[in-house]
């Protein structure tokens, strides 16, 4: 079976204008948020558009670029829907949210314009999370350099502690959030970002507590096998989220809480947000798209983390952004179409149960 895959962009403006296109050739509500950011001399938008009337009971919203770089697939699986929307229950509506994190998207950075991650970013500051276990990698997650040396003595030392702790308390120490170090890897902030606080606007002001049925889904790339499209629930397992997104994704779901997922439990996850309004069957889970393998992830955030915040050569610079763009997008026919196929899988399958369960 062919998927065509020219709803794949090769930058944000790119994939913005196919967004945008797509909207206008159907009837529904698009508005634009500007993130305006003193020294970035371009435009950087978050563009929503809402699909079906105000007053339906049940809402499906559709995420992209959470994670900047890993926008691209997101974006895709959103103007493919909107090429061909399928036939919606009446009382069925559809949010789609482009480009949470527009800064991340347009430099091919996974973090915002404050090197926030922003599925680290909503906690309660006043009490943060303390990840003593990210304390203890620090020195060696946050290089020196960028010579052959460095990078070795690194590796060799945080291989020291994967083997030491196991490869998910390792995993959760590296990328779990931590609230201490700046200019670190899997920043939470100290205080909600533009992204955050545009996220609450938009639940608030599109009545997502009042809905009857909620299912948000967020879609992202980089964790699990190539191409394969994981449905992650970061819902309390014993929750009503967890029960109903259960319901609604059965053996497709995986629970990081449970140790079933490629995913390990975080702090500060955009997930917790939407939880605190969601109805009873209502939940938020991750469409996660695999890649490549995640110590590669790990290695490539760490030398591009160092670029962005000491002086690199520009060549070298843009070496190591390629290459992290490529983990977190590999543009293969064959990737990109499963991606496709799956996204127009899942979606089906939440509008059915928004619409009869």
């Amino acid at each position: 079976m062919y998927i065509p895959v020219d709803c794949f962009a090769k930058k944000y403006t790119e994939a913005r204008d196919k967004f945008l296109g797509a909207c206008q050739a159907i009837k529904g509500e698009l508005l634009s948020y500007e993130n305006n950011i003193d020294d970035v001399n371009r435009a950087l938008v978050t563009d929503i558009f809402y699909l079906g009337s105000k007053k339906a009971r049940n809402l499906l919203v559709l995420i992209s670029g959470t994670h900047g770089v890993e926008g691209y697939c997101g974006s895709a699986a959103q103007v493919d829907f909107l090429r061909y929307v399928p036939k919606m229950d009446a009382d069925s509506a559809v949010l789609l949210i482009h480009a949470l994190n527009p800064y991340g998207f347009a430099f091919d950075r996974r973090v915002n314009e404050d090197n926030i991650d922003l599925n680290r970013n909503c906690v309660d500051f006043a009490n943060k999370p303390i990840n003593k276990d990210y304390q203890t990698l620090m020195p060696d997650l946050n290089l020196q350099d960028l010579d052959d040396d460095s990078l070795a003595h690194s590796q060799k030392k945080l291989e020291h502690y994967r083997l030491e702790w196991g490869d998910r308390v390792y995993e959760q120490a590296v990328s779990g959030g931590q609230y201490t170090d700046a200019t670190g890897l899997f920043y939470g902030g100290k205080g909600p970002s533009w992204s955050h606080q545009l996220t609450q606007q938009l639940i608030d002001e599109y009545t997502v507590s009042e809905r009857q049925k909620v299912i948000v889904l967020d879609i992202h790339s980089g964790l699990g096998p190539y191409g394969y499209g994981e449905v992650i629930s970061d819902h309390p397992p014993e929750s009503e989220g967890a029960k109903w997104a259960r319901h609604c994704f059965a053996v497709n779901m995986t629970e990081p809480a449970a140790g079933t997922s490629s995913s390990v439990p975080k702090h500060g996850l955009m997930d917790y947000l939407w939880h605190m309004h969601l109805p009873d069957k209502g939940c938020y889970v991750t469409l996660e798209f695999g890649t490549f393998a995640v110590d590669k992830m790990f290695a490539l955030l760490q030398q591009e983390n160092y670029c962005w915040h000491n002086p690199v050569a520009l060549e070298k610079r843009l070496v190591i952004q390629q290459q992290l763009r490529e983990y977190f997008y590999p543009e293969y026919q064959d990737w990109q179409e499963m991606v496709l196929f799956r996204c127009q899988q899942i979606i089906a399958m939440s509008l059915q149960k928004l619409a009869h369960e």
